[in-house]
């Protein structure tokens, strides 16, 4: 389906690239941990992150999802934690005119030129305490997304890396048509096989695999077959792909061997189904191409060599995104 009139936004010509930006729109990085324990100065650059808000603004970055990240084992205590990173995401998001927190998709339509706005998620159903009530107070504290689950089993469903894969759990089909009431994304990077199959059986909206490469190109757990590529797709999904180079390559990871990804996910569910979804300060490392998020501005060009046109290069880059937000969230 072309939905070449889904979002509202200036129409980017590669030919004019100096003079009218391209819009970038990044559905996930883990850069709260940093901010919340101290180890970097978000608003200054020179940081030892992949992100931070000059590098933001140096590679054109005009909404950034920031994922307030719980890891499995601090689910006896995923609530506080989860309010922990929210705390810190209104830190960096409320306390600057640089940028500022976006809840719907008109809210980024109303950002000034060179102002970053600041999209909330959650990675980790611990954070919810098994509670429909907590999912329902961190919409309300501008959560716009969640992930059920990390790599391993908590009370929504199975993650990637387990053993025997039960899927979805009851309270995870609760949560999955909660979400969909509220107008929240489901995130489904890092579920199992039947985890995912469950959302996609269930939601009435479509999902987001926010952070998940190819498996045909690269066969590491995380990254999606080319069955659960054409699932997502076919339902008006988003897949952002990553730049964890264990997902991009196992011999030789770099920006051209990341394209080929954007490639397969463009030919296997067409191009409305491919966004990005950078993973900065959420492993060690980088990716020679994409160092950090200032680096961003070099996809835009790399996609036209590859032979994208105009129109395709928007919708990776930003378009995809913002039809889900509005399609989703509103």
């Amino acid at each position: 389906m072309d939905r070449r009139f889904a979002v509202d936004v200036p129409v980017w010509q590669s030919e004019n690239r100096e003079e009218q930006a391209i819009w970038i729109v990044d559905a996930h990085c883990d850069t709260l941990q940093l901010v919340r324990r101290g180890t970097i100065d978000f608003f200054v650059g020179h940081n030892q992150s992949h992100l931070d808000l000059p590098r933001l603004t140096a590679g054109g970055v005009k909404v950034q999802f920031f994922a307030a990240f719980i890891h499995p084992d601090e689910r006896t205590k995923g609530v506080a934690r989860a309010l922990d990173l929210v705390d810190a995401f209104f830190s960096l998001a409320g306390s600057c005119d640089r940028i500022r927190p976006v809840y719907c998709y008109h809210d980024i339509l109303q950002l000034h030129p060179g102002v970053v706005g600041a999209f909330l998620t959650v990675e980790g159903g611990e954070a919810l305490g098994e509670s429909l009530g907590v999912l329902r107070m961190l919409h309300r504290l501008g959560v716009r997304a969640l992930t059920l689950t990390w790599n391993y089993r908590n009370a929504l469903g199975d993650g990637v890396f387990v053993t025997e894969d039960l899927g979805l759990t009851p309270f995870g089909l609760d949560v999955v048509r909660e979400m969909n009431r509220l107008g929240m994304l489901i995130d489904v990077s890092h579920l199992s096989p039947r985890t995912l199959s469950g959302v996609l059986n269930e939601s009435r909206h479509p999902v987001l695999a926010s952070h998940s490469n190819c498996y045909a190109l690269c066969a590491h757990p995380r990254n999606l077959t080319d069955e659960q590529i054409k699932a997502i797709s076919s339902a008006g999904g988003v897949i952002g792909v990553t730049f964890v180079p264990t997902m991009v390559n196992t011999e030789k990871p770099s920006i051209d061997r990341l394209l080929d990804h954007i490639d397969h996910l463009a030919n296997v569910g067409g191009t409305d189904c491919v966004a990005i979804g950078s993973d900065f300060d959420g492993f060690s490392g980088f990716l020679p191409g994409l160092k950090h998020a200032g680096e961003l501005k070099n996809l835009a060009p790399a996609l036209i060599k590859r032979g994208y046109n105009d129109y395709q290069v928007e919708k990776v880059l930003y378009g995809n995104l913002l039809r889900l937000i509005k399609e989703v969230v509103g």
